[in-house]
């Protein structure tokens, strides 16, 4: 759920200045009550995939809720309702919309899907008024892709759709010793962290490949993969790991994500497209350094060589002498995870993104 994973101190932030109202789907009527915001819920139906008949009803029905309201301002987040948003403000007049974009689907795909999708992100862009993305190398490919403009685009503070909550996501020794202990995993072993939906697009089978790859040589090294596995990944997994698959775990599911990232030593994020990757962020709030893809948004998130490695995505050996890099050295592992707590504590903190939201509000005109 997007407001709850990413915007709700933002949410709560912007109900003490302003009326805000929160258009959700049907099965999330409830969520301002359940977690206690102070805004209203409008419920609405919008699907996800592709619908002429249904996107059509939900465009009708977001431009008569616009007109009924006269919001002075609409702010989309996700690809398919941002499009619909922005479509329904155009057309009820409304004044400011404002679309953030947090990664392209189409920038993996080719054909007429890429074509399809591309187009629809070029529409959604003109039908804005402001246009903001979370990273810096996000907005240059937009900007190349030919997507919008360059001035109606802005990145807000240095990154990030939300920022991290620095009391949450940081260094634990408790959790750090009962996970392990949940895992059997000692704490002279070396865990490696991938955390997140588990789908080619992520990379997780290169991670598995180059994690089978390195084994033999990082015996301490263990790999912990945490999240849904959506494109039925397990089996295929556990085949590239190979022989080492006894030190393959796996968490299909956790509301305590912080507590994995401080049981780890290392992070990886192998995607093949992010907007940020906001998971590497919350992984150096744990004082957890990352290898990460060298890709748009990762760039932003991983200072090279600071707060950790880059590898090109797809390139299962890079990933893999990164790895050995990275963990042959337990002092650099080290230094890198303590610059990226520093790092994330003082340009990504949650409280500095919820300012730069509201800054970027009062600046409209």
């Amino acid at each position: 759920m997007t407001v709850k994973a990413f915007l709700e101190q933002q949410i709560i932030a912007l109900s003490e200045r302003f009326d805000v109202t929160l258009v959700l789907n049907t099965q999330q009527a409830d969520f301002a009550v359940q977690n206690g915001l102070p805004v209203k819920v409008i419920p609405l139906a919008i699907e996800r995939a592709i619908n002429p008949v249904a996107d059509i009803w939900a465009l009708y029905r977001l431009a008569g809720l616009f007109r009924k309201h006269q919001f002075d301002l609409v702010h989309s987040v996700t690809p398919k309702a941002g499009l619909l948003a922005m479509l329904a403000g155009k057309i009820a007049g409304v004044r400011f919309r404002i679309h953030t974009f947090t990664g392209q689907v189409w920038a993996t795909r080719h054909g007429f899907s890429r074509f399809l999708l591309k187009s629809m992100d070029r529409l959604l862009a003109a039908s804005a008024t402001h246009l903001l993305t979370d990273s810096f190398s996000q907005r240059q490919f937009l900007i190349e892709q030919g997507i919008c403009m360059a001035e109606k685009l802005s990145v807000l503070a240095d990154g990030s759709i939300s920022g991290v909550d620095v009391n949450k996501f940081k260094p634990d020794d408790v959790a750090r010793r009962t996970i392990r202990k949940q895992l059997g995993i000692s704490d002279d072993k070396v865990l490696l962290l991938f955390l997140g939906r588990m789908n080619r697009d992520k990379g997780v089978l290169d991670l598995a490949a180059a994690f089978g790859n390195v084994a033999p040589a990082l015996g301490q090294l263990e790999l912990l993969l945490v999240g849904p596995d959506e494109g039925d990944l397990k089996s295929s997994i556990k085949r590239a790991t190979g022989e080492f698959s006894d030190r393959l775990h796996f968490i299909d599911y956790t509301d305590k994500p912080e507590s994995y990232f401080a049981a780890a030593d290392l992070f990886c994020l192998p995607s093949y497209r992010e907007g940020f990757g906001s998971v590497i962020i919350e992984a150096a709030a744990c004082a957890v350094p990352a290898i990460g893809s060298r890709i748009y948004g990762i760039s932003d998130a991983i200072k090279e060589p600071e707060t950790g490695l880059m590898f090109p995505p797809g390139d299962v050996s890079a990933l893999g002498q990164a790895l050995v890099q990275v963990v042959s050295n337990p002092e650099s592992m080290r230094v890198m995870g303590d610059n990226a707590l520093v790092r994330a504590r003082n340009d990504f903190s949650v409280k500095r993104l919820v300012q730069a939201w509201l800054d970027y509000y009062d600046g409209l005109q």
